[in-house]
């Protein structure tokens, strides 16, 4: 309160870009789903116009730019070309997959002519049938999980990793030598650090890294290696950071 001077305000444009607003003004979160069935607008009797959907395989990533309306929701495919258009809301989806349950299951249900005569076998089949009827309303309640499946955008690795698990002996380092030798630019293995004197012909970075033990006993113990282990008398081990 007892400041004096002059105060300046300097204001500079955020790097994160401001999200869209829903009709209530509220910003608009994004939102990730992964498609668990196959869907094609033209096969959909449903749609209100066949050019304003968009069609995708199952265990594609779709972005849902708005879900306002309860039946068709506006998503972006995520992809270089980024297509957007309409596509089943998961309640849409859930009410036609429960319908042909019902339909498959009303039709078996009348699709059978039963002896008139023989009133007990009529009687025990009718309740087979509703309780197969029955099985599929509850199957059909289910349905709605297999739909979409949330995802969550993750930033891209600077390196991926491919993680082989398995018993000794099944062929981990044959499939990665196979790797490696088939796709030398894309593939490779990392360089191991070692406690033991350098060899004729080796050269450090490129074979291994070779460090004094003592380094590496410190890195050890600060959790700076994935494994490590020993061999006549010398140590053995991966860096996380040779990963990274």
């Amino acid at each position: 309160r007892d400041a004096r001077g002059s105060v300046t305000f300097k204001i500079v444009p955020t790097l994160r870009s401001v999200p869209p607003l829903t009709s209530q003004g509220l910003p608009q979160t994004e939102m990730y789903i992964k498609c668990m069935f196959n869907y094609d607008p033209v096969d959909d009797e449903l749609i209100p116009c066949t050019q304003a959907g968009i069609s995708f395989r199952m265990g594609q990533i779709l972005q849902v730019i708005n879900k306002e309306d309860a039946n068709w929701w506006q998503v972006r495919k995520v992809s270089p070309e980024g297509l957007s258009g309409l596509v089943p809301s998961p309640e849409l989806q859930e009410w036609r997959l429960t319908q042909t349950a019902l339909e498959n299951a009303k039709n078996d249900k009348h699709g059978h002519h039963h002896d008139s005569t023989n009133c007990s076998i009529f009687r025990k089949r009718k309740k087979d049938k509703e309780k197969q009827l029955a099985a599929k309303r509850a199957l059909a309640d289910d349905m709605d999980l297999s739909c979409y499946e949330e995802v969550m955008k993750v930033p891209a690795f600077r390196r991926n990793t491919l993680v082989l698990l398995g018993a000794h002996g099944v062929g981990r380092r044959h499939i990665k030598n196979t790797l490696i030798g088939g796709n030398p630019d894309r593939y490779a293995y990392p360089i191991p650090h070692t406690t033991r004197s350098q060899r004729r012909g080796e050269e450090n970075g490129h074979h291994y890294f070779f460090v004094e033990q003592d380094e590496m006993l410190r890195d050890i113990a600060s959790n700076q290696y994935l494994e490590y282990g020993g061999h006549e008398g010398a140590m053995y081990g991966t860096k996380l950071d040779t990963i990274r």
